[in-house]
């Protein structure tokens, strides 16, 4: 099997098409979220051999395949171990102002979703790790483990937008006490327990644990504050004329990019090229399950 491969770039087409339409040049490309580098790789061809792209990812795992599959391109390409709410430091780092094409998508990549060792996953058990940079502090089942019920029913609903986050707090505190909850499987029986049964009917194929364990890995990595960090930076860090695109994946993170590129524009500092977030074709979403919850908006500097 080919390392990069069964993982599929989201929306790659639209992508390209947004942040290199035809005619347009990009000196300078940015990739806050490298992942397994199939974004990164289509961009490059398509920017025909003018452009160095710099690449960032958390997880240092990831950053080794992408550097694999990026090496026809290595003389343009420069990758670095970091957040994306550390564009700038990285940018300051290769000597670069401003880009002319930034791209974060802000979604997992398919490989740590379903690798058992990372716990992010509640079809296979593993640990409860869901960590995306392994270098940092707490994990899931720290949080699990040692939250308050309050603390733990306010994460799951905020995080999760889960309506029996009560329920579900309730019943890990409850089955904490006789031992600590270390695995992936033993956390998603306790959640699909605690949720009545005639909820779970409702939920249309969604498995009830869902909403629990994407509380927790938003929690765990702090997601919606590097997102905060990335959209108070991302203005500044575009050339006038550069544009950015911005894939979320759950209305937490979408409302949040909609509402920064509507401020810019409001300011006159920013052209919103999206009037609605693009969204996966029919064929897309039939061939990569994932996409069909990807939500595109791009972004023009205009001054």
């Amino acid at each position: 099997m080919d390392h990069h491969e069964g993982h599929v770039p989201v929306l790659l087409q639209e992508v390209i098409e947004l942040l290199l339409p035809e005619g347009r040049r990009a000196v300078s490309v940015v990739d806050c979220t490298v992942g397994l580098g199939g974004h990164a790789e289509a961009l490059l061809r398509a920017d025909r051999g003018e452009g160095c792209l710099t690449g960032m990812d958390a997880d240092a795992d990831n950053l080794r395949l992408a550097k694999r599959r990026l090496e026809p391109f290595a003389q343009r390409v420069r990758l670095f171990e970091a957040n994306f709410a550390d564009i700038r430091d990285v940018l300051d780092e290769v000597g670069i102002d401003g880009a002319d094409a930034i791209l974060a998508d802000l979604g997992v990549a398919s490989n740590q979703l379903d690798d058992p060792e990372r716990g992010f996953s509640f079809s296979v058990d593993g640990p409860l790790d869901m960590r995306l940079d392994r270098r940092t502090g707490r994990n899931a089942g720290d949080l699990v483990n040692a939250l308050s019920e309050r603390e733990l029913a306010d994460l799951i609903f905020e995080y999760g937008q889960e309506r029996y986050s009560r329920r579900i707090a309730r019943a890990i505190v409850r089955a904490r006490v006789a031992r600590s909850i270390v695995s992936t499987k033993a956390l998603a029986e306790i959640v699909r327990r605690a949720i009545p049964p005639a909820a779970n009917r409702t939920r249309r194929g969604v498995d009830p644990a869902t909403r629990t364990f994407q509380a927790l890995r938003i929690a765990v990595n702090d997601e919606l504050g590097a997102l905060d960090k990335l959209l108070g930076v991302l203005p500044d860090a575009l050339n006038v004329g550069g544009r950015a695109c911005v894939i979320s994946f759950h209305s937490l993170e979408d409302r949040k990019v909609k509402r920064a590129f509507n401020d810019w524009r409001a300011t006159g500092r920013a052209r919103v090229i999206t009037k609605k977030p693009v969204t996966a074709c029919l064929a897309e979403q039939a061939v990569n399950n994932r996409s069909r919850s990807a939500k595109l908006r791009c972004v023009e500097r205009v001054e």
